[in-house]
């Protein structure tokens, strides 16, 4: 065996939703990790196989982690993964994980042309895919970034309508709000630094392999 086959792979996931389908999908590539440690508060697992440890880190955090090479791998949400920026390759879309980024906000606004606005204030945890869509779109918006609830950034009347993950829409319903419109589909990814594509392509080669 050559010393390139032996060589051990990092892959960094979310401590989130993520986490589980992420468990899973690598269990059908042949890594299974003991249940002590999915329990305990390592950071830094090690497969049961070996030759492959998974970085816990939060989901923002999984594109970083990989882009600057502290992992190989990672899986890592679609939105998260636009909103980085990261410069990683993204060979497969794992299909778990599914949701839609969108914007939405009061009904009585619904069918508004928000173009035809001054200036549209828009809360959101993704400021730069936010003004991306708003630019791409002719709509003047001010974007404000937050980190916690956006519902109630309409709510409370910092923003006229917000940019944020959907899945099944109860919290926007709960909080009397709707979608305005699609800006794009989620799903998890697998994502590869660009050095570990070269340096360790035999190895990355055979996990894709038994996908």
């Amino acid at each position: 065996m050559s010393p390139a086959a032996t060589q051990e792979l990092f892959i960094a996931l979310s401590k989130g939703k993520l986490l589980p389908p992420a468990l899973q999908w690598l269990a059908r590539t042949g890594y299974t990790f003991s249940e002590k440690d999915l329990a305990g508060r390592k950071l830094v697992l090690t497969a049961k196989e070996g030759r492959l440890h998974a970085v816990l880190v939060k989901a923002d955090d999984v594109p970083i982690y990989v882009e600057y090479g502290v992992a190989d791998l990672g899986i890592v949400g679609k939105d998260t993964l636009l909103e980085s920026e990261a410069e990683v390759f993204e060979p497969l879309d794992l299909g778990f994980g599914r949701c839609r980024l969108v914007v939405a906000g009061k009904p009585e606004h619904q069918k508004e042309d928000l173009r035809q606005r001054a200036l549209v204030r828009v809360g959101t945890k993704y400021p730069k895919i936010a003004r991306w869509h708003f630019d791409r779109v002719g709509v003047q918006a001010e974007i404000i970034a937050l980190k916690g609830s956006v519902e109630l950034s309409v709510l409370a009347g910092l923003a006229e309508v917000v940019v944020d993950i959907v899945e099944t829409g109860t919290t926007l319903r709960e909080n009397g709000l709707v979608v305005y419109h699609e800006i794009l589909s989620s799903s998890a990814r697998l994502i590869v630094n660009k050095a570990s594509h070269k340096l360790k392509s035999a190895e990355i080669d055979a996990l894709l392999r038994k996908e």
